[in-house]
């Protein structure tokens, strides 16, 4: 980057460490010997450098050891932020979701998220009609997702025959990303166009780096990238949106006035009204589509990625794997697909799935507001304070797994200590696509071990991205067909 943008960031940044200070000084009215211990650090930035740039345990663990193991203070993302940690502070949030704390988004993720201008009152109804939409229709709970199943293992049938048939040497990494967003299109907006998809992938990379960087809108930054990608995925999304409310005006109009069957989500989401019965914006409809991809996405193809290297790096559990679900295999007739009950016997190859989430998490943590000041661990919570929530604080502690550094997917066969693994948080915000995350990795998993070995070509491949780790090079395996 040249110098005048260096320049430009170190004028900004002396201009807001000047304003910080003005506003710091006219006081507070919090008695400070309440707070948390811990600290904002730097004047403006406070640790975001630290959170956003470190391993997120070691981050929450270095501060557990020097302030307390139950809660320290930070100041993350321009928030004054607490992250209460262990078992019981899990437990805590998970219990007071809605009453004392209510879902954040940081900076990033809102400007990102929120390409329409409209009035608060409006936004929250609007987002109240959102999560509706994603909740209460039933489209990510078992029962539902059971009569997708079988489609879901059709599209990864096709896509290994599509990208890995006779192939040897490939990388594990994007496969996993074409495989989770071609299904996360699939199954939440009702398409499976491979051009498009194709096209998205760069771009949903992109927007989900920008989620946890620093809002610098300016050329060569991260969030400037991300805000160019998010822009191309709405005008994608726009084409997809239009052509979706045409298709569901002809079922409306072909149903007789009886309620059609929607088989997806966008479907539900153009009929969703607010409290005042109006429809969402068109706009606001890219967005919400676009956030619950990058959820289905990510997330899911992180799993998928470091499932391939961990199984990779141990041929007995690869084994173990093979065996159950081989069983499965044989016990079907020839192209009969998966089913609920073939994956209600999958008990030690989800056992390893939850292995690679406890020591990769696929999700690092998320933000709450807090709605009043409460008490916790004897220190208060000021109103308007974000808490950050990460199962950063439990899944490497000895205390609660034996080894923690170790792969040993035996561990879940005894009982786990409450609130210490919990990948898809809890209570009331429990990750509403846990299920279809469950489905979707483990037809993948079922799919690639009928069909090949592997191992690694690069064994001491270098992890990037802190808070969204991926191999650097895109996990290179090398492919045995069976």
């Amino acid at each position: 980057m040249d110098t005048f943008f260096y320049t430009l960031y170190f004028v900004v940044f002396i201009f807001l460490t000047i304003v910080f200070t003005l506003v710091r000084r006219r006081g507070c009215h919090v008695d400070k010997a309440k707070l948390p211990p811990g600290s904002f650090g730097w004047p403006v930035m406070g640790e975001t450098f630290e959170f956003l740039f470190g391993k997120p345990e070691n981050f929450v663990t270095d501060r557990m050891k020097k302030f307390s193991p139950d809660i320290f203070k930070t100041r993350v993302l321009g928030e004054k932020t607490v992250v209460i940690c262990g078992p019981n502070g899990n437990k805590f949030l998970f219990a007071n979701e809605n009453k004392l704390f209510t879902a954040f988004r940081p900076v990033p993720m809102t400007r990102l998220f929120r390409s329409y201008k409209d009035k608060a009152s409006q936004s929250a109804s609007r987002d109240e009609a959102g999560e509706k939409a994603l909740r209460q229709p039933g489209f990510l709970k078992p029962e539902a997702l059971v009569g997708y199943l079988g489609k879901m293992d059709t599209i990864i049938q096709e896509l290994f025959q599509a990208h890995w048939q006779g192939k040897y040497d490939v990388k594990a990494s994007p496969f996993a990303k074409t495989v989770t967003l071609t299904l996360a299109c699939r199954f939440f907006m009702g398409t499976d166009d491979a051009g498009k998809i194709a096209r998205l992938i760069k771009h949903f990379d992109d927007v989900t780096q920008g989620m946890h960087s620093i809002v610098l809108d300016f050329p060569g930054m991260v969030f400037y990238r991300a805000n160019k990608a998010a822009a191309a995925i709405r005008k994608e999304l726009s084409v997809v949106i239009s052509n979706k409310k045409k298709e569901v005006a002809s079922v409306m109009a072909s149903s007789s006035g009886q309620k059609p069957v929607l088989m997806d989500i966008l479907s539900y989401m153009i009929l969703a009204t607010d409290p005042n019965g109006k429809f969402m914006p068109e706009a606001e409809l890219a967005d919400k589509m676009m956030g619950l991809l990058v959820a289905g996405y990510s997330t899911v193809a992180t799993a998928i990625t470091f499932l391939m290297k961990y199984v990779g790096e141990n041929p007995d559990i690869y084994n173990l794997i093979r065996q159950e679900q081989m069983e499965i295999a044989a016990s079907k007739k020839l192209g009969e697909l998966l089913q609920w009950a073939d994956v209600q016997k999958m008990k030690y190859s989800w056992n390893v799935i939850c292995e690679t989430m406890r020591l990769t998490p696929p999700l690092q943590g998320t933000f709450r507001e807090v709605l009043q000041d409460f008490t916790y661990a004897g220190y208060t919570i000021p109103k308007g304070w974000k808490l950050y929530w990460t199962m950063s604080s439990t899944n490497k502690d000895p205390s609660y797994f034996k080894d923690p550094e170790k792969f040993d997917p035996s561990r879940y066969e005894e009982d786990i200590v409450p609130y210490t693994y919990v990948p898809f948080g809890g209570g009331p915000r429990t990750c509403p696509g846990k299920e279809y995350a469950r489905f979707a990795i483990l037809a993948f998993l079922h799919n690639v071990v009928k069909r090949y070995s592997w191992e690694l070509t690069m064994p001491d491949e270098k992890i990037i991205g802190d808070m969204m780790p991926t191999p650097a090079n895109g996990l290179p395996i090398r492919l045995y067909h069976l």
